[in-house]
């Protein structure tokens, strides 16, 4: 890298921190900085949501994905994530919007303690705490790995950077921040993006090479289904994809928990399906044609950074690492942010007395607090990720895989369908999913389709066959009046 590509990822530094001081001003009290008030405009929602599924995964992981079985990307990844989007624009979307209207929550684990009791609410808080801290240490992991490659900095340097600038915003400016920040980078990975495609498509002859390049890749490059992605894998990752765009992964429900309504939260859903449509056919691109320009290479994983390297001139490097950088911390922030909600609001709670009832101020403060150390302990992990060795990647593995039963509860609990399931079938299901899990991945070593599907297959069976078993059983009247009002748009 040169002087002007240091200039390009200094600026961009310059940006977040003048993001992170302009929200300041919006954040009152913990309501703000949690849901953003309930006042997020569906476009920056949709958006936010968009960029939000991003990360240095993307450019690393999945660019060997490309680079080794190519258009197949595309059909199970940005497409689960499709119809994960109108499914939620159908279903879930608005019943989060709902859900914050009708009980004023900051945190999409808050209402599972009316939903299912306080003992449930609190195991699958403090599991998804757990495990979302080692998840984002490897995320800031994969920062300082970014980093080094393009710059030489050390692993160390690079993470405490990064986590210092998103300190700089994210513990001010709250959920606006975050928002602000993901609508920032995703104009600047739409820049850089559009500027690698260009370049490599000029390399390849032209526009046409588009079309052209699937003749000079081998066959079964340009197929739907190829290598271990089988139509198999595809049913299993659009289920896991329903289940973490809606509100699964907890950063994402929070978009659509501070949507002003129904309506609103709908259009959210649609745009980031919309987005997920169109844009990873350019972004994924230069990734597809990456063996015509560099055949052979030792590590997959690298080719989307030896392309930028091989190709893009001084000043272009830095604005496509800036981009990288930026969804990476934009995914680490959003997840900070949330979880720092459910800690604030349904953890701490329970734990003492002293953070009941406090008022917004209270609450913000406690917020702030709590979003530092979360950031602080998951910086801490990924610097010394190393030492973790296996342990690090078996738990990121689990959560990858267990993402989806966990959801079931949480997701299908919002259902009038479900209104019967109460906390055995929550745990029940959850413990399902852990035990299809552990069978097919350590009993069978089946098929990655099989590892996918099983452990959400399992716990969608179980959840749903013990709330029938209940169906015939009366519902608490405060369940029976929370499932009438989030199936209605009077309430929202």
């Amino acid at each position: 890298m040169e002087f002007l590509d240091y200039t390009v990822i200094g600026l961009y530094f310059l940006l977040v921190v003048g993001i992170g001081v302009m929200s300041y001003r919006k954040v009152k009290g913990s309501r703000d900085f949690f849901v953003a008030g309930g006042k997020i405009p569906w476009w920056l929602g949709g958006v936010s949501h968009h960029v939000s599924g991003y990360s240095g995964v993307v450019f690393v992981g999945y660019a060997a994905i490309a680079y080794e079985y190519g258009f197949t990307l595309y059909v199970w990844w940005a497409g689960s994530i499709i119809v994960a989007c109108v499914i939620g624009a159908l279903v879930f979307a608005p019943r989060w919007a709902r859900l914050r209207m009708a009980l004023a929550i900051e945190s999409p684990t808050e209402y599972l303690a009316m939903r299912y009791g306080v003992a449930t609410q609190q195991v699958m808080a403090w599991s998804g705490v757990l495990l979302k801290l080692f998840d984002v240490g490897a995320k800031w992991a994969s920062i300082g790995i970014l980093l080094h490659g393009f710059t030489g900095l050390p692993l160390t340097t690079g993470i405490l950077l990064s986590g210092v600038v998103s300190l700089c915003y994210i513990t001010v400016g709250g959920l606006w921040a975050d928002l602000y920040n993901d609508f920032a980078q995703f104009f600047v990975q739409v820049a850089a993006g559009l500027v690698l495609f260009v370049t490599v498509a000029r390399h390849l002859g032209g526009v046409s090479s588009v079309a052209t390049i699937w003749e000079r890749l081998p066959s079964d490059h340009g197929q739907l289904f190829n290598g271990p992605y089988t139509p198999l894998f595809l049913v299993g990752f659009v289920m896991v994809a329903t289940m973490s765009s809606n509100g699964g992964t907890w950063n994402l429900a929070a978009r659509y928990i501070g949507a002003p309504s129904a309506a609103s939260a709908r259009k959210t859903a649609l745009l980031s399906g919309a987005l997920y449509l169109v844009w990873p056919l350019v972004l994924f691109f230069p990734m597809w044609a990456a063996p015509l320009l560099l055949p052979n290479i030792a590590d997959p994983s690298q080719s989307y950074v030896l392309l930028v390297r091989q190709y893009l001139p001084a000043g272009l490097v830095g604005l496509v690492l800036a981009s990288m950088f930026a969804a990476t911390t934009s995914m680490t922030s959003s997840d900070t942010n949330t979880i720092s909600s459910v800690v604030t609001r349904d953890i701490l709670p329970v734990l003492s007395a002293k953070f009941r009832d406090l008022d917004q101020r209270q609450s913000l403060r406690l917020a702030r607090l709590t979003t530092l150390a979360f950031m602080a302990a998951t910086l801490l992990i990924g610097i010394e990720a190393e030492r973790f060795g296996g342990v690090l990647g078996l738990i990121i593995s689990w959560f990858g895989a267990l993402i989806g039963p966990v959801s079931v509860p949480m997701l299908f609990g919002l259902l009038p369908v479900y209104r019967t399931a109460d906390a055995r079938a929550a745990i029940g299901s959850i413990l399902a999913g852990f035990a299809g899990f552990v069978v097919v991945t350590y009993g069978m070593e089946a098929e990655l389709g099989l590892r996918i599907l099983v452990p959400i297959a399992s716990s969608i069976t179980v959840f749903s066959a013990m709330a029938g078993w209940r169906r015939k059983r009366p519902v608490p009247r405060a369940v029976a009046k929370l499932m009438q009002g989030l199936s209605s748009d009077a309430v929202g």
